[in-house]
């Protein structure tokens, strides 16, 4: 049998109801001849007649009858799930899991506290995300949301809030002749090998991270891999090379045997809360707006924004 129509089924409860094809048709909002038109499917697609209709009367037939006493537990079934369903989707309890890369810092936490105190029956859960692997904990349902650094171009995805830029910074140990620099222009990264991130993330999120060519063209060579920041890190203070990252993940992550050297010609980097396309719930809405306002409250009082990061 082909795929059932809910129309045709919705069309048949009711005329059980009415018996009768005008009355079922103002209920449904559809002309009596619309009625009859999908009640003539759905026998079609039965193969056998499930009402009879006279000049006088509509009844069902025996095969009609059971059809109803089948189909009506079955349908109210069916709107129970929708409609709790719906519910869970609405209601902003529960958990929400948060996922992070890198510092979760002061301004994502003030979103926390903002979005727990508008919302005492959810809790607020934070989860590290890995640097190798921006989007994997959101496809495999272990994070609600997240705070990634951009760009971000998956499908699959939704991009909210593309907020905290930030100037980057080149992290380098204090063996490096860039080291004692008070800033490095774009094209001098030709000369350094940049620590690049290993792992299933997309190779142009990957190529933003450890760009493979200057603003104006150069080759810049390639350095080792890192899967997390603290091996980036570890890595460039071995002299290993050296690993961009944003303004505050510097000034969070200061060690003795690195130093950090402002990088100007480059774009600034970016944060960007993302989630999945098919899993925006009420919780998720509740969450962006409370970040998207705590972002407007930092710009209003001149702060800078930053939410936290890996590198950048």
């Amino acid at each position: 049998m082909n795929g059932l129509d809910i129309r045709e089924l919705e069309c048949f409860l009711v005329l059980t109801e009415e018996l009768h094809f005008g009355r079922t048709g103002e209920r449904l909002y559809v002309s009596q001849s619309r009625v009859s038109q999908l009640l003539r499917s759905l026998e079609g697609r039965i193969g056998a007649r499930l009402v009879e209709r006279t000049s006088r009367r509509v009844r069902l037939t025996p095969l009609g009858e059971e059809f109803l006493a089948g189909l009506r537990p079955a349908y109210d079934g069916l709107h129970a799930v929708v409609d709790a369903t719906r519910s869970a989707a609405r209601a902003v309890e529960g958990s929400l899991r948060l996922g992070f890369q890198g510092t979760a810092n002061d301004q994502m936490m003030r979103a926390v506290t903002r979005f727990q105190k508008q919302h005492p029956g959810c809790v607020a859960e934070m989860i590290e995300v890995p640097l190798s692997d921006p989007f994997g904990a959101l496809r495999r349902g272990e994070a609600d949301l997240a705070v990634v650094l951009a760009p971000v171009m998956e499908s699959d995805l939704v991009v909210g809030a593309v907020f905290s830029r930030q100037p980057q910074t080149l992290a380098v140990s204090v063996r490096h002749p860039l080291a004692a620099r008070a800033r490095v222009g774009a094209e001098e990264l030709a000369g350094c090998a940049l620590i690049g991130v290993r792992g299933p993330a997309p190779a142009y999120w990957r190529d933003a991270m450890a760009p493979s060519v200057t603003p104006g063209g150069r080759p810049i060579p390639a350095g080792p891999l890192a899967g997390t920041l603290q091996e980036g890190l570890t890595l460039a203070a071995a002299d290993r090379g050296a690993m961009l990252l944003c303004r505050p993940t510097a000034e969070y992550h200061g060690r003795s045997a690195l130093a950090y050297v402002p990088v100007t010609g480059l774009p600034d980097s970016e944060l960007a809360l993302v989630w999945r396309r098919d899993h925006e719930t009420a919780r998720v809405r509740a969450f962006a707006e409370a970040l998207a306002r705590t972002e407007a409250r930092t710009r209003e009082h001149g702060g800078d924004g930053a939410v936290g990061t890996s590198a950048g």
